[in-house]
């Protein structure tokens, strides 16, 4: 059989793909990839069909070893990279053959990096997703040492890479995008206007189910509302007032006020936030929100080129 096996397993590693639609009602989370932008890219660049998995490593420090030859390439987090100790870099395809050590230090730039093989990693789906989803205990568990990642022994030549002026700068101030959300009206005007006004940092307490910002703090007219389904990206306001963006493994039902949602593909954005990062939010109307994401989708989903 080829695949991978692993040497190190770093801090978290999952595979993921583009998560399981359509399962809220029942209580089963989305999950899937944090930053689709790399993801995209990575499918795009060993010519994957949409939606192949890949896996996705928090900060690095995975060491894996070659059973049989593919093609690989890696994308998201700067990060130094090598083949048998030869520097390799990111965002570009690479064949890896048969005995070959890959080895990934620690993330420079950025918090998430993706790891794709031409075909992706042979795994059965669980609810129509191979996604490891770490708060239900859906999909698999996190890499550890000694497993075995399944690949098909396919090569392309050519080498490509991802044009420089594509491959995204992780260190600039983070705006992300909001629309406005159920209980918009339970914040008045000088609230939202200092939400909107104010620098938020990314705290330790940032995961696959959102991030926790600290900054200037918010208060809603009320203390809780009925809880109601939750949105990818939506912006929940505690008690405390400091926002808490929900993300890809977020619950699925909440009761704290949400002033709104931080649109999809600057989510992606905030994924590759680390502690410390600075973020600003930006009032965005609906219809705007749909076109860029419209833009974002159709792009991966209908051109090939890179």
């Amino acid at each position: 059989m080829t695949g991978f096996e692993v040497l190190n397993a770093g801090i978290l590693a999952t595979v993921q793909d583009t998560g399981r639609k359509g399962l809220g009602s029942i209580g089963v989370t989305e999950s899937g990839v944090m930053d689709e932008f790399s993801y995209h890219w990575l499918n795009r660049l060993l010519g994957n069909d949409y939606g192949t998995n890949a896996l996705e490593i928090v900060f690095g420090g995975v060491k894996l070893k070659a059973n049989g030859n593919t093609t690989f390439a890696l994308s998201g987090a700067k990060v130094d990279a090598s083949i048998n100790n030869q520097p390799i870099e990111i965002w570009k395809t690479y064949e890896i053959k048969d005995g070959d050590i890959l080895n990934l230090g620690f993330a420079s730039s950025g918090a998430r990096i993706y790891l794709g093989v031409v075909g992706g990693f042979d795994i059965i789906p669980q609810f129509g997703s191979t996604s490891v989803c770490l708060k239900e205990g859906i999909g698999g568990k996190p890499l550890h040492v000694k497993e075995f990642l399944p690949y098909q022994s396919k090569v392309f030549k050519d080498n490509k890479k991802l044009a420089l002026k594509n491959q995204p700068d992780y260190d600039e101030v983070l705006t992300l995008r909001v629309v406005a959300g159920y209980q918009w009206d339970l914040f008045d005007e000088v609230e939202r206007d200092k939400f909107f006004s104010s620098e938020y940092k990314v705290t330790s307490q940032n995961d696959r189910m959102g991030y926790r910002l600290s900054g200037e703090k918010v208060l809603s007219t009320c203390k809780g509302i009925i809880s109601e389904a939750i949105a990818y990206g939506a912006i929940q306001i505690p008690s405390h007032g400091e926002p808490i963006v929900l993300l890809k493994e977020r619950q699925t039902i909440g009761g704290y006020p949400k002033i709104g949602s931080v649109i999809p593909v600057d989510c992606f954005k905030l994924s590759q936030m680390k502690q410390d990062s600075i973020v600003k939010f930006e009032h965005i109307s609906l219809d705007e929100a749909r076109r860029k994401c419209r833009k974002f989708y159709k792009f991966f989903q209908e051109n090939k080129e890179l």
